[in-house]
Parts: C-alpha cells; structure tokens; sequence
C-alpha cells in the first residue's frame, strides 16, 4: 500500500475533533448538524452500527437563540422514578441553571435512540463560553460552519471603522439628533 493510500485510510478512520461555535444559533437546527459529526455520517465508512463519529467540541452554549417565543414555550420533562417524581422546567429556568444543558438534550434527542447513544454523546464537549482548555483546543482540527451567520453589534465595532464607513446623508451642523 502506498504511503498516500495509508494517510488517506487513517484519514478515514481515524477520530477527528471539530469545534462548533453556538453564539445566536437555534439549538435545534445545530444539534442536527452536530449529531451528524457525532456518529460520523460524513464519513464514506458510515454505518448505523459502526462506531465511527468523530469528537466535537461546542463552545458558547449559554449565547443559543430559541425563535419566537420557545424561551417560555418550550418545557423539559424529568422524573424521580418515585410517585408524585414529575417536573416540568421552562427552558429559561434550565437554561439559567446550567447553560449547556439545552443544548445537550437537543443533541441527545437528535440522535436516534439506540444502543450507541449514551456512548456516542460522551464525545461532545460542551462549553458555556469560549474559555476551552488546552489540551482540547490541541486536538482540535476542523471547524463546523453555522446555519445562521451571527450579525455584528454595533457596540463590537472599533470607532476607526464607524468613523469611516460613509454616511447616507450629511446633517447640518447646527441639527440635533433626537
């Protein structure tokens, strides 16, 4: 075998680490996305019952954007096991209590149940802000690109570039701007 088919087949087979930034994305069209590098669906060895997906790595969790009205809609189940065990949170007040934990169950319910799930989730690395250690930020080779490109605020904007972007108009000196 030559050398070039040996790198391509490593390639192939080996783990990779992606890194996927969650600042103003819905966490449901992105766990579509992330779930599919978890199980390794973009590999041409893909199968269901193979364990082939790769690490992700998703920084900025506690930026996600639910549309509408989801943040008071939306309601997340969980029971003890014992009688009168029922709770229902919003996803506010989950959200406010742990700021990954949103996205983790978006990932875990978009991926189908089957026997590899639990195993298959230990491979996502979730951060609330982009603070990563090093030795993660090491491994890391890809970058997953977002649905949804995240608009610039104008307060993030350095002065030098505002100064210079042209006017549409230009006010008398004497105008107050109300």
């Amino acid at each position: 075998m030559s050398i070039a088919k040996r790198v391509q087949q490593w390639a192939t087979f080996a783990r990779q680490w992606h890194i996927y930034d969650c600042t103003w994305q819905n966490p449901f069209d992105s766990a579509k996305i992330i779930s599919r590098h978890l199980k390794g669906m973009q590999k041409p060895i893909y199968h269901p019952m193979n364990d082939c997906g790769d690490h992700v790595v998703v920084i900025n969790t506690k930026e996600i954007a639910l549309p509408g009205d989801e943040w008071v809609k939306r309601v997340y189940f969980h029971h003890t096991g014992y009688p009168g065990g029922a709770s229902w949170t919003l996803a506010w007040q989950l959200h406010e209590k742990d700021p990954k934990m949103v996205m983790y169950k978006a990932v875990y319910n978009a991926m189908k149940g089957n026997l590899q799930r639990r195993h298959t989730m230990q491979r996502l690395h979730l951060f609330a802000d982009d603070q990563v250690p090093e030795e993660i930020l090491a491994n890391v080779t890809n970058q997953i690109r977002t649905p949804r490109q995240v608009p610039q605020r104008l307060d993030m904007i350095d002065k030098e570039t505002l100064e210079n972007f042209p006017s549409i108009m230009d006010y008398p000196k004497d105008y107050i701007l109300r």
